[in-house]
């Protein structure tokens, strides 16, 4: 099982949809979080409704400020426009995800931004389930 951390700057949109598609995706196969380098109050309401199309409820989630135990919690680390407010913890594995903020963009611009984190997490899911499976060596 892996742990893997999706980590932008508010924690209120980009990696809080994140982590809802990788959860959905991996139906408890791995384990996920979310935080962000400086939290907002709340998720992002237009985040919450693109979501919704999908029957994924994230009104009742709250942003949480990313901590050096989370980085040290997780296997991958996903980082979404924090560059070096990210914590480096040697030996985890870093991946940049270049994606647009939702924040105050249209319903069909945030609906872009889920549906690209719907394919890089079938991605992320796909080699973290390959490398679960390999032979070691």
């Amino acid at each position: 099982m892996a742990n893997v951390l999706f980590v932008c700057l508010h924690n209120a949109g980009r990696s809080q949809m994140s982590r809802a598609l990788f959860e959905r995706a991996v139906a408890g196969r791995h384990t996920a979080d979310s935080a962000g380098t400086t939290p907002a109050d709340r998720v992002h309401p237009e985040v919450v409704e693109v979501m919704r199309e999908l029957d994924i409820d994230l009104r009742g989630r709250v942003p949480q400020k990313l901590t050096t135990k989370h980085a040290e919690w997780a296997d991958v680390v996903v980082t979404m426009g924090c560059g070096d407010a990210c914590p480096f913890i040697p030996g985890k594995r870093y991946i940049d995800w270049q994606l647009t903020d939702p924040k105050g963009q249209s319903t069909d611009e945030v609906r872009d931004i889920r549906d690209e984190i719907e394919d890089r997490v079938a991605e992320l899911v796909e080699e973290i389930d390959a490398a679960a499976v390999a032979p070691r060596s």
